[in-house]
């Protein structure tokens, strides 16, 4: 009896693969081994930052916060305390927001706050 090789299933799983190089620079968008490495490492490195992308914009909302407070006479640290402290609930993604494009309501919470 012949051997039977399912030529279409395997077929379709390298023709994913190659769509979704496509664009690559070289071997990478057209090479089915060069493609199939390439596409893994990219997704992985877009696993990774998907987390990393948290970290940073958490590090930019402090920076326009301390930006926004120090127009104001005050640090960050000392601002994020005494905000605790009131028990005001707003988290640093909106108080940047706040500080960078309205700024008369940013100077309300810091008086709210001192």
């Amino acid at each position: 009896m012949p051997r039977s090789v399912n030529h279409v299933a395997s077929r379709a799983r390298r023709k994913k693969i190659l769509n979704l190089t496509k664009g690559y620079w070289g071997a990478r968008g057209n090479v089915w081994t060069i493609a199939k490495n390439t596409l893994e490492k990219g997704l992985t490195y877009a696993y990774r930052d998907r987390k990393n992308k948290k970290r940073t914009m958490r590090g930019l909302w402090i920076q326009r916060i301390n930006a926004g407070v120090r127009e104001h006479g005050m640090s960050y640290s000392e601002f994020i305390g005494k905000l605790n402290a009131k028990g005001l609930k707003l988290n640093r993604k909106v108080l940047a927001d706040l500080a960078m494009n309205h700024p008369e309501a940013f100077a309300a919470v810091i008086n709210q706050v001192k």
